[in-house]
């Protein structure tokens, strides 16, 4: 279950309103750093954005792939533990505009987790130590720590218990192609990954220097 601060509106839908939420300019600002986070080839200045100009919490060795994309308007409420990997072109979000409500919620993500390449991750979610996300992952839910997740809807492939730890580092080759972008796996159209390889979703991997 996602944990999610709900805010009900009047009138027009929430996102018609959204500057009575926030501010105009913050919404710029942050969305030209933001920019020019996406494209730095520098995973030492990206880190630099997030922390001192978006107030986000990036943990030691944290590396955010090519056009990584965090929350606009509330990057505050993201934290990422150390040396985690945030993979090419995935979206952390921390609100939501709906018709007759807005909702925000805290991202947290823990040390060691590998998301995979075109991932969107929903406000509220918190996603535990050592945790792997298959690319092109929707998640709509917390992951618990060790946990293999992937798929649209989400669903889980390997439960999470720390003795299964060589076990994520078997997931994390298969999802990342070794975090390179040379490896592609190609599976049936369910976007699940499986332990054995028969369901795999295609993947492409960045470190984005």
């Amino acid at each position: 279950m996602r944990k999610t601060d709900r805010y009900p509106v009047q009138g027009p839908n929430s996102l018609w309103q959204i500057y009575r939420t926030v501010s105009l300019w913050k919404g710029i600002r942050n969305f030209i750093f933001i920019q020019i986070a996406r494209y730095s080839p520098s995973l030492r200045f990206k880190n630099w954005i997030y922390r001192r100009i978006l107030g986000m919490k990036v943990g030691e060795n944290t590396a955010f792939g090519l056009m990584a994309m965090v929350d606009v308007f509330f990057p505050e409420r993201i934290s990422i533990g150390s040396n985690s990997i945030i993979g090419y072109n995935t979206t952390i979000l921390a609100h939501e505009y709906l018709i007759r409500e807005y909702r925000l919620g805290d991202v947290i993500i823990g040390s060691n987790v590998l998301i995979g390449a075109n991932t969107t991750i929903l406000p509220g979610v918190t996603i535990g130590d050592h945790a792997v996300i298959g690319a092109g992952t929707v998640v709509t839910k917390d992951v618990a720590a060790y946990s293999f997740v992937a798929g649209n809807p989400m669903r889980v492939i390997r439960e999470g218990r720390p003795e299964l730890a060589s076990e994520v580092q078997e997931s994390e080759m298969r999802v990342s192609g070794e975090v390179s972008g040379s490896e592609e796996v190609r599976g049936n159209d369910s976007g699940a990954l499986s332990r054995d390889g028969r369901d795999v979703t295609s993947v492409h991997q960045s470190h984005g220097e």
